[in-house]
């Protein structure tokens, strides 16, 4: 069953055409990584997908029930988006935590303020989550005591807090030194294994070789191959793709 589906995605800014006519399904239990140059599209497919930017023309639909759809020619979003939102989580680059919050307050704040669940009940969760994630003795720290990877695991286990369906990571690591990125990729995988639904835009190509069960290479707001990881990066029919990785492994 398709969690996420997008037709026919249309998205500029002013003159900039930056997705062109995109479609794509996340079924569950799918791990979707995206790949992509520099002003692809990639972010911002992600930022539509969760709402952050409305997109020009398409269909977003979340477990078969229209997020936005085109009437009249003209694209339409449903009148109780928030009906939406609790289905998906979303971890972005640069971490997003309150910083006036503790770490146990920042994850606890959505669940009993905006979805009205037992302060108690929500607690005892949020301490299994930072347990799981090693981080139980950060649960009093603030955000400006941690090191980057922690914050990013923090925002992680923050987004899991939700009981999201599907989990949206926008290059989560990307901000980090190389040492720091090794944990946050290793707490993704281990959701993976989980068969946690995920779509991770990264620039991480052997993560994403490794943990995907679908690969998506994006090139100038459109898709130009998609495919399990070993066609995709290993037996690519695409001369851009070719091109991408031989650039990627320049660097």
């Amino acid at each position: 069953m398709s969690i996420l589906k997008m037709t026919n995605i249309q998205k500029s800014f002013g003159e900039n055409h930056v997705l062109k006519d995109i479609s794509l399904h996340v079924d569950k239990g799918e791990v979707v990584s995206i790949i992509g140059p520099s002003g692809s599209g990639k972010s911002t497919l992600l930022r539509c997908a969760t709402f952050l930017e409305t997109i020009d023309s398409g269909t977003i639909t979340y477990d078969d029930k229209n997020a936005a759809e085109m009437k009249n020619g003209k694209c339409v979003y449903a009148k109780k988006l928030n009906d939406f939102r609790h289905i998906f989580g979303l971890v972005f680059q640069n971490f997003n935590l309150f910083p006036h919050y503790t770490v146990l307050k920042n994850m606890m704040d959505a669940p009993v303020s905006v979805m009205k669940r037992d302060k108690n009940e929500v607690r005892e969760e949020c301490l299994a989550l930072l347990r799981k994630m090693g981080l139980e003795d950060k649960a009093d720290s603030y955000p400006g005591l941690l090191s980057g990877g922690q914050q990013q695991r923090v925002s992680i286990v923050r987004a899991l807090a939700m009981n999201p369906e599907i989990l949206f990571f926008d290059e989560p690591t990307s901000a980090l030194d190389p040492e720091l990125t090794g944990e946050v990729l290793k707490v993704i995988k281990q959701l993976a294994e989980e068969k946690m639904t995920m779509v991770i835009v990264t620039h991480e190509m052997a993560f994403a070789r490794a943990v995907s069960d679908r690969v998506i290479f994006m090139d100038g707001g459109v898709i130009v191959e998609q495919g399990a990881p070993e066609e995709v990066f290993g037996n690519t029919q695409s001369e851009r793709m070719k091109q991408f990785l031989q650039n990627y492994n320049k660097v």
